[in-house]
């Protein structure tokens, strides 16, 4: 995939205020420890994440999402009614239905003409709204698209850490652990056809990879054991995600790399999907970069799903990290497993 007509406009985001460190959450798994024989600091060496944040009890995810989104259309000075498409991508929602777009799409009073509906890819969901809405900028259909999305760990993790609590078994303990990264926060994301007059990051090529045979490594849903213990049940087999993530970036990387025909050696900055210490090396060996040239913020906002990536490029753009003229590789992976790279001339 190529493009010439896509510009990335801003990246508004939403942070929570409560800030949850691994101690705390070791603290509340103490009965579990004291079971397994573990030391506190576990979840910190392992994982290199030492907070996260998360939402307050009951909110509401299309609410920070559409705040997010009102912070990218002041940044870019774009009034609503330009946005040709919404598309919400998180893999939290509001409902099963309507769309967790239309409430977003109200809170901001969008025009009726713009499409509105979500996208739903595991943690790529982000990345895939950007491409969705790249394709229709390229094709003259939009001059301008929102991309948003909202995740919340709160939830997912309690449940989680009372079952790992019950269970009080090692093997379940390596299961649920990676249910442990989750952090929360929101984004919105804006991609024009760059005829705002302002010189921004542009979109320079795209190339996806997908290994579905591996689709069973991790799962996030109902509670499937007769009887259900849980309203819902994260697993994660962290070893298998990682070795085959890692094969399938690598792939991914060597069809980037010819299909946009840049050298590695040209990239000059990478942000890539947050998750943990080591799937973050894993990352840099199978693309073959140095460290230096990565920005991460897992080890203060854990894995934050979908929104992520976005979120540390936004951060590493206001710490100038991110700098005109750099040639910058946005790299994400999800659940089932799909993976795609982006391109940009920043």
């Amino acid at each position: 995939m190529k493009f010439t007509q896509v510009f990335l406009e801003a990246i508004g985001y939403e942070l929570p205020t409560n800030i949850i460190t691994s101690a705390s959450i070791e603290e509340r798994l103490k009965p579990l420890y004291q079971k397994l024989f573990l030391q506190p600091g576990q979840l910190e060496a392992l994982t290199g994440i030492k907070e996260r944040r998360w939402w307050n009890p009951g909110h509401v995810n299309s609410r920070e999402a559409a705040k997010a989104a009102r912070k990218a259309l002041e940044e870019a000075n774009i009034p609503p009614e330009d946005i040709g498409v919404l598309v919400y991508t998180g893999v939290c929602r509001d409902n099963f239905e309507p769309a967790t777009a239309c409430a977003v799409a109200a809170e901001l009073g969008l025009p009726p003409t713009a499409m509105i509906y979500d996208i739903s890819n595991a943690c790529l969901g982000v990345m895939n709204g950007v491409i969705d809405i790249a394709n229709r900028i390229e094709l003259g259909q939009i001059k301008a698209g929102l991309v948003v999305a909202c995740e919340t760990a709160r939830e997912i993790t309690d449940i989680m850490m009372d079952r790992m609590i019950a269970e009080g078994t090692m093997n379940f303990f390596k299961t649920a652990l990676a249910t442990l990264t989750g952090g929360s926060g929101a984004v919105g994301v804006i991609l024009t056809n760059g005829s705002y007059g302002k010189e921004k990051p542009q979109l320079k090529g795209a190339a996806s990879m997908a290994a579905p045979e591996f689709h069973k490594m991790c799962r996030w849903g109902f509670d499937r054991n007769d009887p259900p213990r849980a309203a819902q049940m994260m697993e994660t087999n962290a070893v298998g995600l990682l070795t085959h993530g890692k094969e399938l970036v690598a792939k991914l990387g060597r069809a980037f790399f010819s299909e946009l025909q840049w050298a590695k050696e040209s990239v000059d900055r990478l942000i890539s999907h947050q998750v943990a210490n080591a799937n973050r090396m894993a990352i840099l060996n199978a693309l073959g970069l140095s460290a230096d040239k990565d920005f991460s913020t897992f080890p203060f906002l854990g894995n934050m799903g979908t929104v992520s990536l976005p979120i540390t490029a936004a951060i590493a753009t206001e710490r100038g990290f991110l700098l005109h003229g750099q040639q910058v590789v946005f790299t994400g992976i999800g659940s089932g497993l799909n993976s795609l790279m982006l391109g940009w001339k920043w």
